[in-house]
């Protein structure tokens, strides 16, 4: 039951983690520069 317990608290984490992603990816922001492109030293665009 315990092994149950952990493992949907991890995938909940990880849907999470995947839906603010996608949530950012549709705002414009990247992985790399987090959006904030004036001090990434160019390499956003």
């Amino acid at each position: 039951m315990a092994t149950f317990l952990v493992g949907a608290v991890l995938i909940g984490v990880v849907i999470q983690i995947i839906r603010s992603m996608m949530h950012d990816k549709k705002k414009g922001k990247s992985l790399q520069c987090g959006g904030n492109c004036s001090n990434c030293g160019g390499h956003c665009h």
